[in-house]
């Protein structure tokens, strides 16, 4: 069930602020194992009963929205100006399909063609307000009558198992991790435990620092991808981690300075167990564990990550060797943290 959850989940349209459709799937999986609430920012607040009251409150959080982009303005001529939503190198979307509004109307991230360009900057990526998306529109009236200015824009990509074990689509991060939970939640767990599936990750972590403080938990476990890097070109200590090597326990990122016991304790847990595990051998990024740590009188956090290739691109890749791995560790380290 992980596996076809993980494709029910990343084919699903949710960039940051606007996850109600991913909110909606969510619950109609979960409703009949947990109780659940939505707060006003459009986070999921679960409540799963376990065998046993806790000596701690444990949160595991995982994040709902994707990177993508919101309309700006609409040109004479029916093309769409837009700004990002979430961090995307420009590269990754050149030329790329997208998907625009509420009706997932296709369309194309257009630019000047290689021909019409100067040769001192044909190797140069283009300025982002340079570009546009191209919906097939003639005019400004007959783009308006599909697409105005505040509709999200999403890639447009498909869900493709391919190799030995690996899946590509795009927002993998973090429908994987929240997938992972969803899975947890229809399990029988040990302790009561609290999953929290938030919003707007990808544009400051926002959702986290408002679900933590209403959660208060002495322990979280923050469910992410994170950039693996192991392709070639790449040094070895600049790969991060390795697709295929299990989940990744990270020490320290840019929001984060985790504890040394909580990250020791998870590569202790992994090998009593025989679970595979890798280290986070870069210091980038953050996640929700950043404004999760901070709440209220602080909080123990660990983020447990799925390795993943050309993240916060249209093809995100993973070996889902690594969401199995990830969830056995993840599942371990709550009922841990549960009775610590």
């Amino acid at each position: 069930m992980l596996k076809e959850t993980v494709k029910s989940l990343s084919e699903l349209y949710g960039i940051s602020g606007r996850e109600n459709e991913v909110r909606d799937y969510i619950i109609s999986e979960i409703k009949d194992y947990a109780d659940y609430s939505v707060d006003p920012l459009g986070n999921l607040i679960v409540f799963k009963k376990g065998a046993e009251t806790p000596k701690n409150k444990v949160m595991l959080d995982a994040h709902m929205d994707e990177v993508g982009f919101i309309v700006t303005y609409i040109t004479d001529g029916g093309l769409l100006r837009f700004a990002n939503a979430g961090g995307i190198n420009t590269k990754s979307f050149l030329g790329r399909a997208v998907r625009v509004g509420k009706n997932k109307i296709p369309g194309v991230v257009g630019l000047v063609p290689v021909h019409l360009v100067d040769k001192a900057k044909s190797r140069s990526i283009p300025d982002k307000d340079s570009l546009y998306i191209d919906i097939g529109a003639s005019t400004k009236e007959e783009a308006l009558e599909y697409v105005k200015p505040g509709d999200s824009v999403y890639f447009d990509s498909d869900y493709v198992e391919f190799g030995e074990n690996r899946v590509k689509c795009r927002a993998l991060d973090d429908r994987a991790g929240c997938a992972i939970l969803v899975e947890m939640i229809k399990s029988d767990l040990a302790y009561d435990m609290y999953f929290t599936f938030t919003v707007q990750e990808e544009i400051g972590t926002r959702g986290a620092q408002a679900a933590a403080f209403t959660v208060a938990p002495d322990y979280a476990i923050c469910v992410e991808t994170t950039t693996a890097s192991d392709i070639p070109g790449v040094e070895n200590e600049k790969q991060v981690c390795l697709l295929g090597k299990g989940a990744v326990v990270s020490f320290m990122d840019r929001s984060t300075l985790y504890g040394k016991e909580l990250f020791e304790n998870a590569f202790k847990l992994a090998g009593e167990h025989g679970i595979k595990v890798q280290t986070k051998t870069v210091v980038a990024g953050g996640n929700n564990a950043g404004a999760i740590h901070k709440s209220r009188g602080g909080v123990k956090v660990l983020t447990v990550s799925v390795p993943c290739r050309y993240l916060h691109s249209p093809s995100c890749v993973i070996d889902f060797s690594d969401v199995e791995e990830s969830y056995k560790l993840i599942k371990l380290l709550a009922e841990e943290y549960a009775n610590a």
